[in-house]
């Protein structure tokens, strides 16, 4: 399925709590990639892949009006009154109107990827969409690029050890560069992380990933 995508576009949301927090999305970020760019990687000098040259970005900071849990404000540096001041909007409409556009600017077909998506980032905004009366193209295809790289260490490690947090943005970078990623969590930060991982991979990742339909992914509350 996945040979059929032209472009794929990284998502990371940002938000107010964990799911049992009823959270709401404080930051947005999609980075699109076309499969060439994924497919077809540029090195420097001493070899180490870099970022596509050609990417869309669409980032923004968003005013959740809930508070954010002390945890939440810890890990993202975001909190209300930061975004207040800075005079942030609120998920609404235009913004909406706005993520659909950059999809569709795309060449289509689209696939989304999300670190944990099935589990987060998916069933979050669709929550947040539905909630304005919206939703994303049900076709639009989705891929958690966790279960991706979960399966390819299973696949390489037959009896792996499970090991907390191994699967983590930063440890899978980790395991590519030698070294921790330059920036983490901010929306921005860890899609450019994620992307930089997964195309050391990109082939494999792309064949062994389930994927999902949009219309098929359920809100999170």
């Amino acid at each position: 399925m996945g040979s059929l995508v032209k472009t794929f576009i990284f998502l990371d949301l940002e938000a107010t709590g964990l799911n049992e927090d009823l959270p709401k999305i404080t930051e947005l970020c999609l980075v699109a990639v076309h499969a060439s760019s994924l497919k077809n990687p540029t090195t420097n000098d001493s070899g180490e892949i870099q970022l596509p040259r050609v990417l869309d970005k669409l980032c923004l900071c968003i005013d959740p009006v809930k508070p954010l849990t002390p945890k939440a404000s810890e890990i993202t540096g975001l909190d209300n009154e930061l975004l207040r001041t800075c005079e942030k909007q609120t998920f609404d409409e235009s913004l909406i109107n706005t993520v659909i556009q950059f999809i569709n600017r795309q060449a289509q077909p689209v696939c989304l990827v999300a670190h944990n998506g099935f589990y987060y980032d998916y069933p979050l905004l669709k929550t947040e969409l539905l909630q304005q009366d919206h939703d994303l193209c049900s076709s639009i295809l989705c891929v958690d690029s966790l279960q991706a790289f979960r399966y390819l260490h299973n696949e390489e490690k037959p009896r792996p050890e499970y090991i907390k947090g191994q699967f983590s943005l930063i440890e899978i970078h980790r395991k590519f560069f030698g070294k921790e990623p330059n920036f983490s969590h901010y929306a921005e930060g860890d899609v450019l992380t994620l992307i930089l991982a997964f195309i050391c991979k990109a082939d494999r990742l792309l064949e062994v990933a389930s994927y999902k339909r949009w219309g098929d992914i359920k809100p999170m509350y």
